[in-house]
């Protein structure tokens, strides 16, 4: 079985990324790429399904485990009864291929040690050939080969690689394990003990680097760090998350492959990057964004692969018995091919944050955008699939409209403030209706609410965006009323569901079963929405709970089972991260306000 998900630890190199359990056992790690298969996938499946446990003989979860300071160099920890050891693990910023060191140190006494090393290809379902190669053990099958490199003698059993050795205080005993093509000679080793200088010095500078000294410092440059870590370094996109199929509910089918780049993303780590300090990173981001969706306007996608893909088939692993028996386990992304009249409104006003935070203009952006435009003018109308990517009917999503809306705003904008040529009269009454059709069609004067859909009854998380991108000031008497309604109906222990999941007329609201946990992203966003209403003490109080929830090394999932009280979700998740860090600017500046002004 398994750990909990806030047992796992994050390790990456800004290509790829692994899970380290508290027992410690990497039970997910897929090679080259964060959407490649993974070799170790034991988080979804069993130990047989590829892991690699290096712990003390008998030892069950470690003392204590920590982040070496501005780094994802992680150090875990046991106390036994005959010594301490500790486990330091990393993966050093990529060369030519990938490596994952861990480095077994004597701490105190003598402990007897363990390693076992299940190496399994295509999400475990490859046994592959092992052999050793000069001073190495190699592992291949198909494309993919696997190099272990050690001092310590190893065996075969059972298909598992093993060793059995004892560690003393003083000493250390390195492990690389290294991807490489299978059709190449397998890679010489890395010296461990480098390599760990080099990637400590690399985390180090780059959080160096960071601009936000404010308060909760620690929360928030820790968010940046995952982010940089979810980060595909060659092009530049971010990942949801480096998990697939992790649930949003234990036992549910709500199980989504999150290894692809949304744009909805791309405007909020457009302002976090930005306002950290951190301009090659947005940049690079912003340049993934435009090539990525250049190209006819009718076919842009909600979420695309790291280097831009487009076709992200969705298929099951029916050998996987999922997360704690979470069925299915999917691979790919069908809603990539939804309809979703939001991300036109996501990707205008990422490109106009990049504007106004002074990145340099991308060439073809602005040229973009007005294809953009012309195509939304004629699209906005219709109903999509929404924010949330329901797999039921299509509706006329509130949220939708408004990021419609936000995309002709900002369209004026650019006009009006970066004086760049186009059509801003029309753009200005189209901007002028949407917001008219919005405030009369997705406003309920009996529920005092905005509503979820137009002719709906039911409440969504996304309407507390109307006053985050500035459809409507956060004191809007329709906006207080939204906010009082959403927590009314759709707070659990306090924090926020995206929308009730139940059956409405005899069927799933979103074409799936019911059951889901509170969504923490969406819980940022009412923070948001009492700090910039004048609630600071509510906004802080709220925020310095969804901190409580990190695990011990600051990391979040998707969402927050308040029955379990555990983290749901893909993990750990780009967007949770990113309200984090947004809402952490938020209070600070609704706060440096004076009393007067914090509501206006």
């Amino acid at each position: 079985m398994p750990l909990p998900i806030e047992d796992y630890a994050l390790l990456g190199d800004t290509q790829t990324a692994a899970l380290v359990g508290r027992d410690g056992s990497i039970d997910w790690l897929c090679l080259p790429r964060f959407d490649s298969g993974a070799c170790f996938a034991a988080l979804l499946g069993q130990e047989g399904n590829g892991r690699w446990l290096i712990a003390p003989e008998g030892a069950g979860l470690a003392t204590r485990r920590q982040y070496q300071d501005g780094t994802l160099v992680l150090h875990t920890e046991w106390e036994t009864p005959d010594g301490a050891v500790r486990v330091v693990d990393f993966m050093p910023p990529r060369g030519r291929n990938p490596d994952v060191v861990r480095i077994v140190e004597g701490v105190r006494g003598r402990v007897d040690m363990r390693m076992e090393l299940v190496m399994r290809f295509d999400y475990g379902g490859i046994v592959p050939w092992v052999h050793r190669s000069g001073d190495g053990l190699v592992a291949v099958a198909g494309p993919d080969g696997l190099i272990l490199h050690t001092d310590v003698p190893v065996v075969g059993e059972n298909f598992t690689t093993v060793a059995h050795f004892t560690v003393e205080e003083g000493a250390s005993h390195p492990f690389v394990l290294t991807w490489f093509p299978s059709h190449e000679p397998p890679p010489r080793a890395i010296d461990p003990t480098h390599a760990r200088t080099d990637t400590e010095g690399w985390w180090g500078d780059w959080t160096d680097r960071c601009r936000y000294e404010g308060e909760w410092s620690e929360a928030v440059k820790r968010s940046l760090m995952v982010l940089k870590a979810l980060t595909y370094g060659p092009t530049g996109g971010i990942v949801a998350a480096p998990t697939t199929s992790l649930p949003e509910e234990i036992g549910g089918v709500r199980n989504w492959d999150y290894r692809y780049c949304w744009l909805r993303d791309a405007a909020l780590s457009l302002l976090a990057m930005l306002s950290a300090g951190y301009t090659d990173e947005a940049a690079a981001w912003r340049d993934w964004l435009v090539r990525t969706v250049a190209g006819d306007p009718s076919e842009l996608q909600i979420m695309y692969g790291v280097a831009g893909e487009r076709r992200l088939l969705e298929f099951e692993l029916d050998w996987l018995e999922g997360y704690e028996r979470s069925l299915p386990v999917r691979v790919g992304n069908a809603a990539s091919e939804q309809l979703q009249i939001d991300v036109y409104g996501e990707v205008v006003d990422a490109l106009h944050q990049a504007r106004r935070l002074g990145l340099v203009p991308h060439p073809i952006s602005w040229a973009l955008q007005r294809k953009l435009l012309e195509f939304l003018a004629t699209r906005w109308r219709e109903p999509d699939e929404g924010i949330w990517e329901i797999r039921g009917p299509r509706q006329q999503f509130t949220h939708s409209k408004v990021m419609a809306w936000v995309a002709f705003d900002r369209a004026v904008k650019a006009v009006e403030d970066f004086e760049l040529p186009g059509p801003v009269e029309d753009w200005r009454q189209l901007r002028d209706e949407i917001h008219a059709q919005v405030c009369a069609e997705g406003f309920d004067e009996e529920l005092g609410s905005f509503v979820q859909a137009y002719g709906s009854r039911k409440l969504d998380a996304s309407l507390l965006l109307i006053p985050l991108v500035g459809f409507l000031p956060a004191t809007d008497r329709r906006v207080i009323g939204t906010v009082e309604a959403i927590q009314r109906t759709l707070l659990r222990d306090g924090f926020v569901l995206r929308y009730e999941t139940d059956v409405e007329d005899g069927r799933p609201v979103d074409g799936l079963p019911p059951g889901e946990g509170a969504f923490l992203a969406c819980t940022f966003w009412l923070v948001d929405n009492l700090a910039l209403s004048g609630r600071i003490d509510e906004a802080r109080a709220l925020y310095e709970r969804l901190l409580g929830l990190r695990n011990d090394l600051g990391l979040l999932a998707e969402e927050w089972d308040s029955t379990t009280g555990r983290q749901v979700g893909n993990f750990p998740q780009a967007f949770s991260h990113l309200g984090l860090i947004n809402s952490a600017y938020v209070i600070s500046k609704a706060a440096s306000l004076p009393p007067e002004r914090r509501a206006g």
